[in-house]
């Protein structure tokens, strides 16, 4: 038996370690793909400490993972299209018996040395675009760019404000600036990540501790109040705070993930300017195959967004890195 590195979660005991595992051999309808790249997510971080607990996991322990790049290693029975050496990104999950099961979570994820992925989960990438960058596309870049075309629905010059800078708000902001929102107001306690959000295309950066925080923004928007408000942090102060920065009509989408209580206190003001709030979880295949061709077109690229590269064999310090924001981190990406 031919053994390969892992980084394994057992999520009764929350014990993240790295283990050496076999070859996975792919069945009907998957294929295996040698990983090239493979994020690090808080959620990741969530998973080891306890925050966050898999839904559908049918046992007690998964490899982590749900960002992955690398290329075609072998392909099981009845699988058509794809060859040997094809680079792709694979999509952060995909829907099993009525439900979205999520790579990494749910079944086996990219922190290993080979990963196996039902073959409609695969997205081909051109040959200029880097794998650690195509890697952190599923979730930290597809994530944000749903929220804003989809469940967000932002229109150029609309008044947008991103709540969380970090390695989905960042993108966020980036993103917002490609589909032409204005202004673009970013909100986040590190004076770094403000730093960042200015770098990436806001047009202002507010601390929320800001006690005109709210009048700042009116006034950057005309006295309009924001069209759209994004929660990437999930902390209900944040919740609350874009609340009361939305215009007539405005919407908040929630992105940041949280189990704590969802509070609206001037019931009647939100009623009577017809705002609305809007969960988000992940993105689709399309939202995929749209950012890989504006990559492919030059239109967005992500070099920035890569803060370090780390063997896969460092998975543990890439966590514990991430869990304390040091060198404030957009993405740490591991490499086998």
């Amino acid at each position: 038996m031919i053994a390969v590195l892992a980084g394994r979660l057992n999520v009764k005991t929350r014990t993240f370690s790295l283990e050496e595992v076999p070859v996975p051999r792919p069945g009907p309808g998957q294929v295996r793909i040698k990983v090239k790249a493979a994020g690090v997510c808080l959620s990741d971080v969530h998973l080891i400490d306890g925050t966050l607990t898999p839904r559908l996991l049918p046992g007690d322990t998964v490899t982590l993972g749900h960002e992955v790049s690398g290329v075609v290693d072998e392909l099981g029975p009845e699988v058509t299209g794809w060859e040997p050496g094809h680079r792709v990104l694979l999509q952060a999950g995909e829907e099993r018996r009525g439900a979205v099961w999520t790579r990494g979570v749910d079944y086996d994820g990219g922190w290993a040395e080979y990963a196996l992925a039902t073959a409609s989960t695969l997205v081909p990438i051109p040959d200029d675009l880097p794998f650690e960058q195509a890697a952190i596309i599923p979730d930290a870049v597809s994530t944000p760019w749903a929220a804003v075309t989809a469940t967000g629905d932002v229109r150029a010059a609309q008044p947008v404000g991103v709540w969380g800078v970090g390695g989905l708000g960042a993108h966020a902001v980036q993103l917002l600036r490609l589909v032409g929102a204005a202004p673009i107001v970013a909100i986040d306690p590190l004076p770094e990540a403000r730093e960042r959000a200015l770098q990436f295309g806001a047009d202002i950066a507010l601390d929320p501790a800001d006690p005109s925080l709210s009048q700042r923004v009116r006034a950057e928007t005309g006295g309009a109040g924001l069209a759209v408000a994004f929660d990437f942090a999930g902390v209900a102060a944040v919740r609350e705070q874009a609340v009361a920065c939305l215009g007539p009509g405005g919407r908040l989408v929630l992105v940041g993930l949280t189990d704590r209580p969802l509070e609206i206190r001037n019931g009647t003001t939100f009623s009577y300017f017809q705002q609305q709030i809007r969960g988000h979880y992940g993105s689709s295949e399309e939202h995929l195959t749209q950012l890989v061709e504006l990559t492919r077109r030059h239109r967005l690229e992500f070099s920035r967004s890569v803060s370090e590269v780390l063997p896969l064999a460092e998975a543990d310090r890439a966590v514990e890195r991430l869990l304390r924001k040091e060198g404030n981190p957009i993405r740490l990406v591991l490499t086998p």
